[in-house]
């Protein structure tokens, strides 16, 4: 496979940034976890707005960084689309974390147990996945990962249309089903932010195995 560190360029910066992007993703799952756990809201919700904020100030570091490197065989393209597609993740989170505080007196934590449980482990398999760029994965370590988190995709629709169904078929007040759907909706949102970083991370590295 050639040397994804050589097609970045000499300097590991763009691992570097592209690393911090999915540990930023990764500690806004946690920070989620969190906020569905604790007492003080408003706390958790800023911690949730500094990891979105991070990513999108990590966004721009990588888009600069573009502008003065030259790179040559790997698209910069990829590279913009795997930093997008990681900004996608705490910022759908945040966005749960919003809605859940308008609605969290129709809501319970255990409500979204099991979808956190899968959010928690797809959120690990994309900090791997880019952490693995700068070690020249082989094609078939990547694969392995990304048909983990396939599984854990089919996984995650199995709940979600579980729990819609126990909203169609069981008498539940009217107003705690709406922000259940939504919520449940925005959760499906993160894990499918996650699938995408880890489709692009396949790409790349398959593009150039």
């Amino acid at each position: 496979m050639i040397s994804l560190a050589k097609i970045f360029g000499k300097s590991d910066r763009f691992f570097t940034l592209l690393e911090d992007s999915a540990k930023s993703a990764h500690d806004s799952i946690h920070a989620l976890e969190k906020l569905l756990h604790s007492t003080d809201s408003q706390v958790c919700l800023a911690e949730l707005a500094v990891a979105r904020r991070h990513e999108k100030r990590t966004a721009e570091l990588i888009s600069e960084e573009l502008i003065q490197t030259f790179v040559t065989t790997l698209d910069r393209e990829d590279i913009e689309e795997l930093s997008r597609a990681l900004y996608s993740i705490p910022k759908t989170v945040e966005k749960f974390g919003e809605r859940y505080e308008i609605a969290h007196h129709l809501v319970e934590s255990k409500d979204f147990a099991a979808q956190m449980t899968v959010a928690r482990e797809v959120a690990a398999i994309v900090l791997n996945m880019v952490a693995m760029l700068s070690k020249s994965p082989k094609v078939e370590e990547i694969k392995a990962q990304n048909d983990l988190m396939q599984e854990l995709e089919d996984r995650a629709d199995a709940i979600i249309l579980e729990k819609i169904k126990g909203i169609y078929t069981t008498s539940m007040d009217p107003f705690r089903a709406m922000a259940l759907r939504d919520l449940y909706d925005l959760l499906e949102k993160v894990i499918d932010r996650c699938r995408d970083a880890a489709n692009v991370v396949t790409l790349i590295v398959l593009k150039n195995s």
